[in-house]
């Protein structure tokens, strides 16, 4: 009889122990499979573990008030089955990829859980192997979450060899390739919009390949490379994305670029670069990295790039007067028109359906690259116009009665205002629907509020996403005597659309702006 409770209580344990850890599995794989990062976030969201440690604490004392094997199973089997629910992962905005990492990471979790239980089966399912087991359950029930943390450490030294296995085979890829000329774009925001819109612009009359999407890691860029580099690629336009100092070197030394853009330097990712002396120094890796006769295109109306310059060559693109400059702009809900002036003198006019002097501006950086590579601006204008929108960055959709403005990839201090500047072109009824900024260190709350502050310039009415993300943009609204009744909290992305659609436009057209949308970590 005891010996089959005990088989039971194991079925229950592996079942919740299982959804346990890979919800864990899941939320490591959000913050980027860092220690520090996961550990403070656990710290900083003990409440999403709040029943866990209940039960835990429940099998705890009955473990250790009696010593019945019998009377242990069956309230533990209890406790399990009331943990149930809760232990079942959540559906997620993105959710767990199942990557050979992950693979590696469960089948190693497996092992040692496996290990910790052996002992009580080695010699058979006596009284003491039975207490045994069922103590051996719930200490690992309880240490779930921080489980993979364990597997992680102990599968670090394969994955290191894994990792610098790939990574020396897309070297030897590129070096395969001598006539390739590699791009690197790296920039606290504005680079991924620079990486599209240049790419289209080279493909007028190069062969190019680009990282796809938001690959600018150094495995996302080596996946690229194995992946998709050919032998006809004569362009490789590289991101580089950076969280920490010293990650842009890290992937200049896996590509060695023969040019650089850098788009901006503001305070995103500041919760892990601490300061913006960091940021700016990270970011000019990719100029560091330059070869000699390699050229550096840096946003000249960007002024923290233009105080951390100092007398490195460059070539300036900017909306105020760089080497290429663009005027005359024209912006509407329609798209935009402005002239470009080069270096040499030369002025062409060109047209957009992107919106936004923002987008002027990348356009303009794009424009000189591919200038500099050897493209007549005459000849730029035709893939000018065709520029698309980049995904979930101020992508314009219409749904009859109401528009969209999918800026909801990403938010930063700069993107907030580029964005309530293009809500601003729009006639009809302006609302905004946002979590606000995250990453930003010491400075979130008080950006946050000034967020708050610049839409109640322009906006008609609010929707922000989560009570603890609505704090500081709520006190910005109300600081400039935003009529709080047309300010609502939703408590996730659902809540906010739905009320989005029952909000009475008083007879004009919907103009939706969504601005960020934090995924499941936050």
């Amino acid at each position: 009889m005891a010996t089959v409770l005990v088989f039971m209580t194991m079925a229950l344990f592996f079942i919740n122990t299982s959804m346990s850890v890979i919800d864990s599995v899941h939320f490591f794989q959000l913050n980027s499979y860092r220690f520090d990062t996961h550990t403070k976030w656990i710290r900083e969201n003990s409440r999403k573990y709040l029943t866990h440690n209940i039960i835990s604490v429940l099998m705890l004392i009955v473990v250790f008030i009696t010593m019945n094997p019998i009377v242990k199973a069956i309230v533990l089997e209890a406790l399990f089955i009331i943990s149930l629910p809760t232990e079942k992962p959540k559906k997620a905005k993105k959710p767990l990829v199942y990557t050979a990492r992950v693979k590696r990471m469960l089948f190693t979790t497996a092992l040692v859980i496996i290990a910790v239980l052996a002992p009580a089966t080695a010699v058979g399912l006596t009284s003491a192997h039975e207490t045994y087991a069922l103590c051996a359950m719930v200490v690992i029930y309880t240490l779930s979450p921080y489980i993979i943390l364990l597997s992680n450490l102990i599968n670090k030294p394969v994955e290191l060899s894994i990792n610098q296995y790939y990574t020396n085979d897309a070297k030897k890829m590129l070096k395969a390739c001598p006539d390739l000329k590699i791009i690197g774009i790296t920039g606290s925001y504005g680079k991924t919009s620079v990486k599209y819109y240049l790419t289209t612009l080279l493909r007028s009359k190069y062969n190019v390949l680009m990282t796809p999407e938001s690959y600018n890691t150094p495995m996302g860029v080596v996946k690229t490379i194995r992946g998709s580099l050919k032998a006809t690629d004569e362009i490789f336009v590289c991101e580089m994305g950076a969280k920490w100092v010293g990650d842009i070197k890290e992937l200049c030394d896996i590509v060695h670029p023969h040019h650089g853009i850098i788009t901006s330097i503001g305070p995103q990712h500041l919760e892990s670069f601490k300061t913006l002396d960091a940021i700016k120094g990270t970011k000019f890796e990719l100029a560091d990295a330059l070869p000699e006769g390699g050229m550096l295109f840096l946003n000249g109306d960007d002024e923290n790039i233009d105080s951390y310059k100092g007398d490195r060559k460059h070539i300036s693109y900017s909306l105020e007067g760089g080497d290429y400059s663009a005027f005359d702009i024209a912006v509407s809900e329609r798209g935009t028109t402005f002239k470009v002036k080069a270096p040499d003198g030369e002025t062409q006019e060109f047209s957009t359906k992107l919106i936004g002097r923002h987008n002027v501006l990348n356009i303009v950086g794009a424009i000189a690259v591919s200038h500099k590579m050897g493209i007549a601006l005459k000849d730029l204008r035709s893939a000018v116009r065709k520029l698309e929108g980049v995904p979930h960055r101020l992508q314009l959709s219409d749904k009859g009665n109401m528009t969209i403005i999918d800026d909801a990839y990403n938010s930063n201090p700069s993107g907030t205002k580029a964005a309530l500047e293009a809500l601003s072109l729009f006639n009809g009824f302006k609302i905004l629907v946002t979590p606000g900024m995250v990453e930003l260190g010491s400075k979130q709350d008080e950006l946050n509020r000034e967020f708050g502050q610049n839409a109640a310039d322009v906006c008609d009415y609010v929707v922000l996403v989560g009570a603890k993300q609505a704090v500081p943009i709520k006190a910005g609204l109300l600081d400039k005597n935003y009529d709080e009744s047309k300010i609502y909290v939703a408590s996730n992305i659902n809540d906010a659309l739905t009320h989005v659609y029952a909000l009475n436009s008083q007879g004009k057209k919907k103009i939706v702006l969504l601005e960020n949308d934090l995924p499941d970590n936050y």
